[in-house]
């Protein structure tokens, strides 16, 4: 548990500063309250006038300088965290993208979902409600024993056992005893996110096979589940944060019977004993709520620490030259148990040829684009980009030499500048608009308000499905990559949606490689070979 919290931290260090600051910020509050404490009770106990002249104006400076500094806390500790977070979100997302580079692969998007928005957020409580609230701890510890014990040394020692008892036994003992059911909190709460969004990412076919209630009935499980996991994690939080406040009045009561001895005294460790117990009070709770920290750290650990499938070479092979594509005698299955999608598949596309690869769906096509695309790595077999093996290369090398266009029209929330720019990030707007003219969706995006600048929607929403495609061809074509894979690139458009895009591909590709993937051919293709898919092999049906 502390492994993980500690590697999360790690992950910080490059908000060290403002992380620091938040805390400097919060200890000065933290000093501030308890001068205000001390001084008042000192004007409380005290019925001589004489040296308690500047009183009234140490507390109203006191008093003034509480308020700037706890809103100071608030707002510098808060802003860290945020910047801490949004570290933590972007290099989980880069070691995401690095690991599936073709997709998800058997891997739900629900759950990473689930990781990637509330795992992450959860984290925010390792240092807003532990490390601050620890931090403070520390610091009150030896100022009330500075305070207390040089007056009354059994009591400062009877405050001082009490004190480390609610501010870092009891919160540790939390900690370990409700692990588990933190564990348990952060699988509920993915498997809830995992089921709505299949629900909603599905609910066309949902509604298709009339499975509403079955889907209502799933969703109610999970919240039932997490529901119990809360109310258990609960009661174990409100047992920690019990104890705690028995502490605190055990300490009240040991001052009341020390009492006798020193009135004023009394009155000032009273009032300090008060404000000392109130600010650790939340820490038995956070406590049990670190071993929810931790599950979450785990998960997202364990994500971003899943092996590349294909680990690029030590030292990689210089890039050839040449950009023919060949499949020699390669066998490939995506699990142990599944079954073979490539069986001694051999397959060669010369440079600047035009090929497409035809099967019905699940026959092993997009198969071939992982392959070339170093997302996947042949169990027997090599994959030849000119005479070099691609597994002596790097991805990033050939991922650049080889240009892919989905099935899926990927187009992110921003604008269709941003959008195309992934594919060339130094690309000029001349060269942006050259990509569109020759994808033919230029002249609609002149017609727009904004241009360039215009906002695509979430998956490209405020674009049709013909619209989206050749926005994202324009992007493929933006790309130098000499080979262009196309990945089933008219699935959900209609007919002469898909007959106008191929003839705009046979127009906008010339010169380069193209492998067309598909399940069946329109007839305006241009193409120079033609291969059949079946039983792991490819068979060439015309040449």
């Amino acid at each position: 548990m502390i492994a993980d919290l500690l590697r999360i931290l790690g992950l910080w260090r490059g908000r060290t500063g403002w992380l620091l600051a938040g805390l400097l910020v919060s200890m000065a509050a933290l000093a501030a309250a308890i001068g205000i404490m001390t001084l008042s009770a000192v004007m409380v106990a005290s019925a001589a006038a004489s040296g308690l002249l500047a009183a009234p104006l140490l507390l109203r400076i006191l008093g003034t300088a509480r308020v700037v500094l706890r809103y100071g806390e608030r707002l510098v500790t808060h802003d860290a965290m945020f910047r801490a977070l949004s570290d933590v979100r972007v290099w989980f997302f880069r070691r995401l993208a690095i690991g599936s580079a073709g997709g998800l692969g058997f891997r739900q998007a629900g759950d990473l979902l689930a990781r990637l928005v509330g795992d992450v957020e959860s984290l925010d409580g390792l240092y807003l409600r532990i490390i601050v609230p620890l931090a403070g701890a520390a610091l009150l510890l030896p100022l009330t024993l500075l305070i207390i014990a040089p007056q009354a040394p059994v009591l400062g020692a009877i405050i001082a056992l009490l004190f480390v008892l609610g501010a870092f036994i009891l919160p540790w003992c939390a900690a370990r005893a409700t692990r588990e059911a933190g564990t348990s909190l952060t699988r509920a709460a993915g498997g809830l996110r995992t089921t709505v969004l299949d629900a909603l990412t599905g609910l066309r076919e949902v509604r298709a096979f009339a499975a509403e209630g079955r889907m209502l009935a799933m969703v109610q499980a999970r919240e039932a589940a997490l529901l119990a996991t809360q109310r258990a994690l609960s009661a174990r939080t409100a047992l920690a944060s019990g104890a705690a406040f028995l502490c605190g009045q055990a300490a009240i009561l040991a001052v009341a019977i020390a009492a006798d001895r020193d009135p004023t005294e009394a009155v000032i460790a009273a009032l300090l004993v008060i404000a000392a117990f109130e600010a650790i009070g939340g820490l038995p709770r956070a406590g049990a709520l670190a071993g929810y920290a931790a599950a979450a750290a785990r998960r997202v650990l364990e994500t971003a620490d899943a092996p590349v499938p294909v680990p690029d070479p030590v030292v990689p092979a210089p890039m050839p030259a040449d950009s023919r594509l060949r499949f020699d005698a390669v066998r490939f299955r995506w699990q142990a148990d599944r079954p073979l999608v490539c069986d001694a598949l051999t397959l060669d596309i010369p440079q600047g040829a035009r090929v497409a690869l035809l099967g019905p769906s699940g026959i092993g096509k997009s198969t071939l684009a992982a392959l070339a695309l170093k997302v996947a790595a042949p169990q027997e077999g090599r994959i030849l980009l000119g005479e070099t093996d691609i597994s002596t290369l790097d991805a990033a090398s050939v991922r650049a030499r080889i240009g892919w266009l989905s099935q899926t029209t990927h187009l992110f929330d921003d604008t269709i500048r941003a959008n195309l720019l992934l594919a060339l990030p130094e690309a000029d707007d001349a060269s942006l608009w050259r990509a569109l003219d020759d994808a033919k969706i230029a002249d609609f995006v002149r017609a727009l308000p904004d241009g360039l600048d215009t906002w695509v929607g979430e998956g490209g929403a405020r674009f049709s499905g013909g619209q989206g495609r050749r926005l994202a061809l324009a992007r493929a074509l933006l790309s130098p990559a000499p080979i262009l894979i196309l990945d089933e690139p008219c699935a959900g458009l209609d007919a002469e949606t898909e007959r106008a895009f191929l003839t705009t591909l046979n127009d906008t590709a010339k010169g380069r490689t193209v492998v067309l993937i598909t399940h069946r051919l329109t007839g305006v293709e241009q193409l120079d070979r033609i291969y059949r898919l079946s039983a792991g092999k490819a068979v060439a049906a015309a040449a």
